[in-house]
């Protein structure tokens, strides 16, 4: 499977005095014919999950807090959204180059809701509570719903099994992104307190959206 970075887009940054550096799309827009609904891609998924995701191999050493090497068989999409999270938070604008953009963007955008649930003060349990009650939540929009903020980016599901389809796979997403970013902001358990670098985070909105 190919990793190699396309030639990146240089996108507005938020304001003039922010950093300025491109904003990353996604490596796994070289992937051949993946399985699309509508114009979202089901790209396979490192994950124990329950889901409709092709699963890639898992390697029992790695700790959920890190990711694989991306040139590893194992280096899913959701590695690539939580190691681009930082610089594309600081963009407004965005230029989709494929589908697995959209999953990156929609990966983007989970993970900052669920950063505005955690406050310093809270313990690994208590961000653990409020974070899964996002990811298990079964009532959010998905595209074409009238409450999706990027339906001007994404096609809705041709019909009720597609769009069905499409729910079962934002869950497993979402879930596996949510245990994923616990790890990395308590440091697999091991920190008493959210990392200040994760919450440094917490009011910044990538294409100043929010799902």
């Amino acid at each position: 499977m190919s990793k190699d970075r396309p030639t990146l887009t240089v996108s507005r940054p938020l304001h003039n005095s922010e950093l300025k550096m491109p904003a990353y799309n996604s490596i796994f827009n070289a992937e051949p014919s993946p399985t699309l609904i509508a114009n979202f891609p089901l790209l396979p998924l490192r994950t124990k999950t329950r889901g409709p995701a092709y699963t890639l191999p898992l390697d029992a050493a790695l700790p959920l807090s890190q990711s694989p090497d991306p040139e590893s068989d194992s280096y899913d999409a959701l590695d690539e959204v939580l190691s681009l999270f930082r610089a594309n938070t600081f963009f407004r604008n965005f230029e989709i180059q494929g589908p697995a953009d959209r999953l990156l963007i929609y990966g983007i955008l989970f993970v900052s809701e669920c950063l505005t649930k955690i406050k310093p003060s809270m313990s690994a349990r208590e961000a653990q509570k409020e974070v899964q009650n996002i990811a298990l939540d079964s009532n959010f929009a998905i595209p074409g719903d009238a409450g999706f903020p990027l339906n001007q980016m994404f096609e809705a599901p041709g019909n009720r099994q597609e769009a069905e389809a499409l729910r079962q796979y934002l869950a497993q997403v979402r879930q596996e992104l949510a245990l994923r970013l616990l790890a990395r902001i308590y440091d697999d358990g091991q920190a008493e307190k959210p990392s200040k670098w994760w919450l440094s985070f917490t009011k910044r909105k990538f294409m100043g959206k929010s799902l």
